[in-house]
């Protein structure tokens, strides 16, 4: 009986250990779903570090242009969207956002936030603003679980943003500038910043395109300044 019993346990373990959650459109770098992999990273559902050290992308934004780093969608500015989630530990779900980058990583700006029951549904809609600007572009999935231990899950992938006039598509997205939105949040990754456990984390800054359906959230605690995705690029740089 002990030894079912400890070859049970280790089941249960092997399993929640794979088992939280991944963005699986657009197909994220170094994913199964993703075409352009050769190298599948099967822990894709894993948070990153405590530490910061794979922020952001888990690190996988190096691949930008690479045979596995090339773009899976081609997008509209003003055009909806949307993007999908895989995996069965959703944590109670929590807060999530959706960015986007035009310097590899250094800086994100938020397109949509979600407080409470992300990624409890699959797939999640945004807009893209009216004045997205066109060229090479990282999304994000970014989330901060609302049970569980303190963490960030993010996953990237290489998208291709059309300008509405370019395209000649009429554009309908949201009127907010891009360029005025907030920057992407970020914690519990050795930033200073740390959210609280039981509660959807209230983002400081959602910007303008927000859905919020959260029973319970709360603010982080801490130092949760903006500006950790630029001081951490430094910061990494100075150690090279």
């Amino acid at each position: 009986m002990k030894t079912v019993s400890v070859a049970s346990t280790a089941v249960i373990l092997l399993g929640l250990a794979g088992a939280h959650m991944e963005m699986s459109w657009p197909p994220p770098f170094r994913s199964r779903y993703n075409p352009f992999t050769t190298d599948i990273d099967y822990s894709m559902t894993n948070p990153l570090s405590s530490s910061g050290s794979d922020f952001p992308c888990k690190g996988y934004h190096e691949l930008l242009d690479t045979a596995q780093g090339g773009s899976v969608v081609e997008w509209d500015a003003g055009q909806p969207y949307n993007f999908s989630v895989a995996g069965s530990a959703t944590h109670n779900g929590g807060s999530c956002q959706a960015s986007l980058s035009y310097d590899k990583g250094a800086t994100w700006t938020v397109i949509h936030s979600y407080i409470g029951n992300c990624p409890l549904e699959p797939v999640w809609e945004f807009t893209l603003p009216n004045d997205t600007p066109s060229g090479s572009a990282l999304f994000s999935w970014s989330w901060f679980n609302n049970i569980g231990n303190r963490e960030m899950y993010m996953n990237c992938a290489h998208v291709t943003i059309s300008g509405s006039e370019s395209t000649g598509i009429q554009a309908r997205g949201p009127e907010d500038p891009f360029h005025g939105r907030p920057d992407m949040f970020v914690a519990n990754v050795g930033n200073g910043c740390r959210t609280i456990e039981g509660a959807d984390v209230e983002f400081p800054e959602p910007g303008p395109d927000v859905d919020n359906i959260s029973s319970k959230s709360a603010p982080p605690e801490g130092s949760c300044g903006a500006s950790f995705a630029l001081n951490h690029r430094y910061a990494m740089a100075f150690r090279a």
